[in-house]
């Protein structure tokens, strides 16, 4: 299996439809009385710290992948390498949705901004929307940095040159067909 970079307009995708749900919730809540905008304090506290643990883990793994395998200190579990790399892409998407649902929470609230209630859910919206976005570029760049450096196999022309320059055989294919 080979992982793949998450294109751009999931992103984009995932923002739009977070934008959405975020002013269709905001106009149902209107509606209906039943105020469900906003953010408690600690959902931002807590996506900042999430942000960072998934940026920690990223940076660990692409200390291990980038350094000399002959260098390397310690031994490092193949799969927190794929755990990371897959927390790095739901922090991003999930980044994004939620940015855009936060955002949409303010668009539907601007036209209210006077009211206490309202001014509070704008900034608590505010604070939280900017954290998710910090977060969906934090999985952005965590994804890129669980990317491994390009591998010289045994096909690779660094590989293969020197063993020609010095007149040794190269190597053939498999002869048991014959």
């Amino acid at each position: 299996m080979k992982a793949r970079r998450t294109p751009w307009w999931y992103y984009l995708l995932a923002m739009l439809l977070g934008l959405a749900a975020g002013v269709g919730i905001a106009k149902y809540g209107e509606r209906t009385g039943l105020p469900l905008i906003g953010a408690p304090w600690f959902v931002a506290a807590l996506l900042a710290l999430l942000g960072v643990v998934v940026l920690i883990l990223a940076w660990q793994v692409h200390k291990y992948a980038t350094t000399d395998p002959a260098k390397r200190s310690s031994v490092f579990d193949p799969m927190k390498a794929v755990y990371t790399l897959v927390l790095a892409k739901a922090l991003g998407l999930a980044g994004a949705a939620l940015a855009g649902w936060y955002g949409g929470q303010i668009l539907a609230s601007l036209p209210h901004a006077q009211a206490p209630y309202f001014s509070e859910a704008i900034l608590e919206c505010a604070i939280t929307g900017a954290v998710s976005l910090a977060d969906m570029v934090i999985g952005i760049i965590g994804e890129r940095l669980c990317q491994l450096p390009p591998n010289d196999g045994p096909e690779h022309p660094k590989v293969t040159e020197p063993g020609r320059s010095r007149g040794l055989a190269q190597p053939t294919a498999n002869r048991s067909a014959e």
